[in-house]
């Protein structure tokens, strides 16, 4: 009999095995000493080079082609930086004295980021939902995400680790996020050809950066005695509360939508806008907010959810594009 193939939906990120293999790679030969310093060195310019390019490939024309949603956009910032914010904060309050205080951050973390913008985008086309919108609300999302998560993140996780953003802190956001991100946008005019040659460049330096980040992070965080702090039960309770966040925030963002009187394409751009968390822009920031012997596990929610959002959006997307296809063929019967 032959072997049964798992649904597409189903199959796992690639990307995943990767990050997998990085996190097994640390555990086996965490980089120490100078090694560390240099890999240090290495991963702070990826980051600068990753959002450098992010502001050279955000389009202007596509921001203003969707610009004029505006309910779209109020609902799924809404959902990105106060809904999510709100349940990270709740799911922290009720599970201290019983889930480890380090899951419990990640998961805030994980609550405190922007929107994704290529997935966002690519679920709400399958779904044949407003990709406009999408485009513009995905790139706000992330625009926004640059100055919003690191405020969020002072205020309610490094203040009390270690007293909130320090001037040291501030500017390392400043130069490396902030300030590539508007060098990258202003040098729009001369690298814009460039970057339409070379589509698949900004994910290869996306995936490099998260790649570094993550092997920097878990050599440290092993070198702490990560596995001594993490166990496999913390495993399986950031899993589950990861499953539960995601089915919150689809629920909202489609119980608003329907509420608001949203057409069936701007509820598309809602649900998938408004639920996902972007593990391109995260792992980075988390490299420049947090110190390397925290950063391991405070990403391992964000990794998670990364791979759970992959898997259930896309079979939401295809059942919307079945009942779209459903709905066309019954305008398209003859009357009899």
């Amino acid at each position: 009999m032959a072997a049964l193939a798992l649904p597409k939906a189903f199959k796992v990120d690639p990307f995943i095995i990767a990050l997998l293999a990085t996190v097994a790679l640390a555990g086996v030969l965490p980089c120490a000493g100078t090694f560390a310093r240099v890999m240090g060195v290495v991963t702070d310019a990826a980051i600068a080079l990753l959002f450098f390019l992010h502001g050279a490939k955000l389009s202007r024309e596509a921001i203003l082609a969707g610009i004029g949603a505006w309910r779209i956009h109020a609902l799924v910032l809404a959902s990105t930086f106060v809904l999510f914010p709100a349940m990270g904060l709740i799911l922290r309050a009720v599970s201290h004295g019983w889930l480890n205080p380090t899951v419990a951050d990640g998961i805030l973390f994980l609550c405190l980021l922007p929107s994704t913008v290529q997935s966002s985008i690519a679920f709400t086309s399958i779904a044949r939902g407003n990709v406009p919108a999408a485009v513009c609300s995905a790139s706000a999302s992330n625009l926004l995400g640059i100055f919003i998560t690191p405020v969020l993140t002072g205020l309610f996780l490094l203040r009390g680790m270690h007293g909130g953003i320090s001037l040291t802190s501030a500017e390392d956001i400043a130069l490396q996020l902030l300030l590539p991100f508007l060098l990258g946008h202003l040098s729009r005019p001369f690298t814009r050809a460039f970057l339409e040659r070379h589509k698949m460049l900004v994910g290869r330096v996306d995936r490099s950066a998260i790649l570094l980040v993550v092997y920097t992070a878990f050599s440290a965080a092993v070198i702490e005695g990560l596995w001594r702090k993490f166990s496999l039960g913390d495993l399986a309770w950031t899993l589950g509360l990861d499953g539960l966040l995601l089915a919150l925030a689809l629920a909202a963002t489609t119980w608003v939508s329907r509420r608001t009187a949203m057409s069936r394409e701007d509820e598309i751009t809602i649900v998938f806008c408004g639920s996902k968390k972007s593990l391109a822009s995260g792992v980075p920031m988390a490299g420049v907010l947090f110190p390397p012997a925290l950063l391991g596990p405070m990403i391992v929610p964000l990794m998670l959810y990364h791979q759970m959002q992959l898997m259930v959006c896309a079979v939401i997307a295809q059942r919307y594009a079945a009942a779209s296809r459903a709905k066309l063929q019954v305008e398209a019967a003859p009357v009899d």
